[in-house]
Parts: structure tokens; sequence; C-alpha cells
């Protein structure tokens, strides 16, 4: 069976509903639009499928390590002698 026949017996098979490329083109143009070095490009030439794809995970990756960063500094701070009990516990509260 050839690579072909096996790509469309898979779409016809496969329980997910298709999507057309013109979706396919929004859904990227969206999330393109949600990164901060699109924003800053404003306007400017839309990248490939892949490069929207790998500034996504990247920017998710720095969001991450920013919430580690974050986590660290706040734990830190409820540790120390700076943050009364009745503080800490307001802090507590709010993360909750």
């Amino acid at each position: 069976m050839s690579s072909s026949s096996r790509r469309s017996r898979t779409r016809r098979t496969g329980s997910s509903p298709s999507i057309s490329e013109e979706q396919i083109s929004e859904l990227l143009s969206k999330l393109q639009a949600l990164l901060p070095e699109s924003q800053a490009r404003n306007g400017a030439h839309r990248g490939s499928a892949a490069r929207v794809l790998q500034e996504t995970c990247s920017y998710i990756r720095s969001l991450h390590r920013e919430v580690d960063d974050l986590s660290e500094t706040l734990a830190a701070l409820l540790a120390s002698d700076a943050v009364t009990a009745e503080q800490a516990a307001v802090i507590r509260s709010l993360l909750m």
C-alpha cells in the first residue's frame, strides 16, 4: 500500500473532523496574535505554521520559567521575617 493511500484512508477513518486549510490559517493567525514577539512586529509578514508553533512553545517555556522564579521568590518571602503571619495568611488565601 502506498503512503498516499494510507494517508487518505487515515483521514477517512479518523475520529476527528477534518479542518480546512482556511481554518488552520485562521487559528495560526489567532495564536500568533497572542505572542509578544508577534505583537511587536504588528502586522509584519505572517510566519510559517512551524515558525508560529516554535514561537508559541518558546513563549510557553519562558512563562513556565517566570512562574518558577516567582514561586521561588514568593516562597522565600513567606519564609522570611519580612512578612507577618497575618500577611502570609492573606497571600496564601489569594493563591488558593
